[in-house]
Order: C-alpha cells, then sequence, then structure tokens
C-alpha cells in the first residue's frame, strides 16, 4: 500500500489493511490451537486499541470544521 495515513487510503485499499489484520489474527488464534481464555482475547483488544494524541479533535469537531469550510 502507497498511503502513509489512513485518511489517503482508497475505500478499496482500507479494506484490505482490514481483511489482512483479520486474518493475521484468525492465524495466530489457529497456531495457539485456538485455545486463548476471554480474559486474553480481551487483553489482546486493550493492546492493539488506537488513542488518539492529546489535543487531536473530536469527530464532531471535525465534521463542524468541514461544515464550515
Amino acid at each position: 500500500m502507497a498511503s502513509e495515513r489512513v485518511g489517503d487510503m482508497t475505500l478499496d485499499e482500507l479494506k484490505t489493511l482490514i481483511e489482512n489484520t483479520v486474518d493475521q489474527r484468525v492465524r495466530k488464534f489457529r497456531t495457539l490451537g485456538g485455545k486463548c481464555s476471554v480474559q486474553e482475547v480481551l487483553d489482546d483488544i486493550d493492546k492493539h486499541l488506537w488513542t488518539p494524541p492529546p489535543g487531536t479533535p473530536s469527530v464532531v469537531e471535525l465534521i463542524r470544521e468541514d461544515r464550515d469550510r
């Protein structure tokens, strides 16, 4: 993928990124024999959550800014 930012991706590029990520996780799960506890799954989800940096505008602010243009 040539894009550096998600916002610069086409819809097809984003779908491919998501599909590849899900496929990776499924393969990882299968190599563990499918024996992850619920807590391990939740911990993995927490570990991969993205938190925007401080000062990043909220979705509402971005929509308002776009509307005001």
